[in-house]
């Protein structure tokens, strides 16, 4: 196949993977403020789209990680052709699509590293593989992250609810008190959390269209994303984003914990600041990952709550499984194009086929914005049992 139609094909899918991380993904800022009644659906999704688009203009370290870190390219390390990166490309959006149906808050960036690697490892060899990086950019982070993020939401959940209870004068006893303030609150750290994500996610889908310019020849090795790929990419997370991920908003925002709005701004604010710290040192971060840790966190940090442990488990399990199912499905499609530009059109023609099929399905069990379902009464902090009092000397 021609380089050129190669290479217009690899951007066209890395910014159709991109529009897909951004309706997977938008539950990682708006979840929690839907489900707490701070925002409603439509403005939530439309908001989070702007400040995606904003962020992804914010910083092109992690597109660096992704175009020179985890696959090596030109010389002296391998050289990795725009088919390669086709493939994966492929085993990423399969997986991603695949989550989305099952409303399974899934990591877009570790099915996009997944589908790369397996691609790579099929193409090419184990040789071409940077693992060092892989390890200290992805895999600790993807450990890290989420751990320090639901600890801090835990804290900062105790804080909220410790600094706004009030006493009774008289009795001193705890009273059944509203903090409705927190949702207001939760705008402002949700939009903090969506522009973190667009400073983070869309730099991904700049690093891979930088990576295939690279291995055309078109750019060298060790440069940053040009100006036309960081506004091509803003743009396609942003519109992704307004899509609405409604299967995953309803699973992070009702399914992991019941979530009060002190829940929803600790969980928000520590998220943010695990995203930008990560962002800020070139870690490919998880965002789904460290919004599930945060949501956990916030939860345990409340009294009276429970967690849905069996949702977490379910989250978890598709945490294991993203990056090697997505390195299997890019391996597979590394495998078909080995034998020609007959292969790209096959691999190209079953994605497109698996993609719509899966479509398809949604449509027969369509969840919209309606279908997100905002927790009642939840401007009402939890009430705290009265305790019993020793009378003496008879009532005041």
């Amino acid at each position: 196949m021609d380089i050129t139609a190669m290479i217009a094909l690899v951007i066209a899918l890395a910014l159709f993977f991109d529009f897909t991380n951004g309706f997977h993904d938008t539950a990682n800022a708006m979840a929690t403020p839907i489900a707490t009644g701070a925002i409603k659906p439509r403005p939530a999704v439309a908001l989070a789209a702007v400040l995606n688009l904003v962020g992804a203009f914010l910083s092109t370290e992690v597109a660096k990680t992704i175009s020179s870190g985890i696959i090596r390219e030109g010389s002296p390390g391998v050289h990795i052709t725009p088919e390669i990166i086709f493939a994966g490309l492929i085993g990423a959006i399969v997986w991603n699509m695949f989550t989305w149906l099952r409303g399974l808050p899934s990591s877009s960036s570790h099915a996009l590293f997944g589908g790369l690697i397996g691609a790579a490892i099929v193409g090419i060899g184990v040789s071409s593989v940077n693992f060092p990086s892989i390890v200290s950019k992805v895999i600790i982070p993807a450990v890290a992250a989420p751990i320090i993020a639901g600890l801090s939401a835990w804290i900062c959940t105790r804080i909220a609810y410790l600094v706004t209870a009030r006493r009774d004068p008289g009795s001193g006893e705890k009273l059944h008190q509203g903090r409705g303030g927190f949702r207001i609150g939760q705008i402002f750290t949700s939009s903090l959390v969506a522009l973190s994500h667009g400073t983070n996610d869309a730099q991904k889908t700049m690093g891979v269209i930088t990576l295939v310019l690279i291995a055309a020849g078109a750019q060298t090795p060790g440069s940053s994303p040009q100006w036309w790929v960081i506004l091509a990419c803003a743009t396609a997370i942003g519109l992704g984003t307004y899509a609405g991920g409604w299967r995953i908003i309803r699973t992070v925002g009702t399914g992991l914990t019941e979530v009060r709005p002190a829940q929803g701004f600790s969980s928000e604010s520590s998220t943010a600041a695990a995203i930008l710290a990560s962002s800020h040192l070139g870690f490919a971060l998880s965002t789904t990952q460290v919004t599930s840790g945060s949501v956990i966190g916030s939860g345990l940090g409340r009294r009276g709550t429970s967690i849905r442990w069996g949702t977490a488990g379910r989250i978890a399990v598709g945490w294991i499984l993203t990056l090697p199912a997505a390195a299997v499905v890019g391996g597979l499609a590394a495998l078909v194009i080995g034998v020609g530009p007959v292969g790209v059109i096959i691999i190209a023609v079953v994605g497109v086929a698996s993609i719509v099929w899966m479509f398809a399905i949604s449509r027969r069990q369509r969840v919209g914005h309606n279908d997100v379902v905002e927790v009642e009464e939840a401007g009402e902090a939890v009430s705290f049992p009265p305790r019993k009092r020793t009378q003496k000397g008879g009532a005041r």
